[in-house]
């Protein structure tokens, strides 16, 4: 069995293109479309596949885009499992505004997904002959699967022993967190929503990862700041990272790739300090990407070197 296996409920395919400038009720003629497999969970399984590391992606899917969703994993040789749904797999899309490098994204709702349909990931995680070590539950949930989607699966991992990892938001964040995760990976604006506090301050953004901490809903908080950094906080360790220096073309997918990058690291029994470096390394290979290009090998190995290996 894999090391690590993701699971996506709502995965899409992400299209990409770009304009001179954004303007309203005209017509805007766009570059070529950059078609790319998307999606939390599929995001991260596919920078592990690229450093190497022992991954499956189980992920949701129907439809014609959810046909294409499979060749493109297919065509990075990302080693996956599609469950199939009747609905349509969503396209989410993104616009880069090449006269000001801004980025307008454009994220699709998903199909809906019947009971019988999302039970399946349950079933699959019950199925498997000798468990992963970790299960890495990331993305937005679809209409019709509940806000305790997460929080079930947790509860069957930790049942056998499979380490958590979480990349959510929204009433599914706060479920899952009551189960207790090994890592969770929050935003600033995610953490604000989770606490309903301001956050104004690094202090308190530290105040309220140990929080979660302290209470026993995670061992280990990855809070993600863009182009200030990241924070991480155990019980034992509080690092805190400045954003590497990086020539911005895209940032989708850059938390991903920071979760699948840890991941790896973790995986290959590293330090937790050491894991959260390549994180860094990994979010910032992937600003250099267009669409969800996602991080290079090569690049995540440079910066880490470069930034982090005395």
């Amino acid at each position: 069995m894999t090391d690590i296996l993701t699971i996506s409920p709502n995965p899409a395919v992400d299209v990409a293109t770009a304009v001179d400038r954004m303007n309203d009720t005209c017509k805007l003629r766009c570059s070529d479309a950059r078609r790319d497999p998307g999606g939390g969970g599929i995001n991260v399984a596919r920078v592990i596949h690229r450093l190497g590391g022992d991954c499956l992606a189980v992920f949701l899917a129907g439809g014609a885009t959810g046909q294409l969703l499979q060749q493109l994993l297919e065509a990075e040789h990302v080693p996956a499992v599609c469950l199939g749904i009747a609905g349509d797999t969503r396209e989410n899309f993104s616009v880069s505004e090449s006269s000001t490098g801004r980025q307008f994204r454009f994220i699709l709702p998903g199909p809906f997904v019947a009971k019988n349909e999302w039970e399946r990931c349950i079933a699959y995680i019950q199925a498997l002959p000798t468990p992963p070590r970790y299960l890495v539950m990331s993305g937005s949930l679809p209409s019709g699967v509940p806000a305790d989607f997460y929080a079930i699966l947790a509860r069957e991992a930790r049942a056998r022993g499979i380490r958590i990892i979480v990349d959510t938001s929204g009433p599914a964040l706060v479920s899952v967190l009551e189960e207790g995760v090994t890592l969770v990976k929050p935003s600033l604006a995610e953490l604000r929503e989770l606490t309903g506090l301001p956050l104004l301050h690094e202090c308190e953004w530290r105040d309220a990862a140990c929080g979660i901490v302290e209470r026993g809903q995670a061992e280990m908080v990855v809070l993600t700041l863009g182009p200030l950094g990241a924070l991480l906080v155990t019980r034992d360790v509080t690092l805190r990272a400045q954003a590497l220096p990086a020539l911005v073309s895209s940032a989708i997918g850059a938390g991903d790739s920071f979760v699948g990058a840890m991941v790896w690291a973790l995986n290959r029994n590293t330090s937790v300090s050491e894991a959260f470096h390549y994180g860094l390394a990994a979010a910032s290979a992937t600003l250099v990407s267009t669409g969800t290009g996602l991080c290079r090998q090569p690049d995540v190995h440079r910066l880490y070197q470069q930034h982090f290996q005395a």
